[in-house]
């Protein structure tokens, strides 16, 4: 890939279809975290956790969303489980992101939340930035206590996403995307 400026890989960043091997080494994948923790921070919380998923832990974690899912949905079919059991196999590599919260005065916990949002954003451009891509999925398995225990958080601490990590499987058609005149608003300065 060609060098490019951060305005250049923000916005040519796509989500692909479809990821595959290989994953990012350590020295892309380490400069990628370090770019992440760059982020934003109020209070110098540090909420950030990043739990990497790779080789044959994929298949254990894929139980686990399977086994979170069966508690979750007790009539769940066997091909709903072996789909969920899947999922970690998207990628190579799967980061879970976690916030681990903590209860400071004046930095309230969606604000630690939106600070572990911004390092994922940080290391997905890093990760685009290199060659390589990432996914951002949530889903149910996301807010299931089994699956943030397993990963060893606590009850308050929460899963921001499950950042799929790998190299796009082809190249990702430019996606339309509205300007952002359409969001735009001008405050009038009046008062309710």
């Amino acid at each position: 890939m060609a060098q490019m400026t951060l305005l250049d890989v923000m916005l040519a960043r796509t989500t692909p279809k479809e990821l595959v091997a290989p994953a990012p080494d350590s020295k892309a994948l380490n400069m990628a975290l370090e770019a992440a923790v760059a982020a934003p921070d109020h209070g110098r919380l540090r909420p950030w956790r990043f739990i990497l998923i790779e080789n044959s832990m994929r298949q254990n974690f894929g139980a686990i969303l399977a086994q979170a899912l069966k508690r979750r949905k007790p009539e769940a079919t066997e091909a709903e489980l072996e789909r969920e059991a899947a999922k970690p196999l998207r990628a190579p590599l799967v980061i879970a992101v976690g916030a681990k919260i903590v209860s400071r005065p004046g930095v309230p916990e969606v604000e630690q939340i939106l600070a572990v949002g911004a390092a994922i954003q940080n290391l997905s451009l890093a990760l685009y930035a290199q060659g390589y891509a990432a996914s951002w999925k949530t889903g149910e398995p996301a807010y299931d206590v089994g699956v943030k225990a397993a990963l060893g958080l606590g009850d308050s601490d929460a899963i921001v996403g499950f950042i799929y990590v790998g190299t796009p499987a082809s190249a990702a058609s430019p996606r339309p995307r509205s300007p952002a005149s359409e969001f735009l608003q001008h405050w009038n300065g009046a008062m309710t």
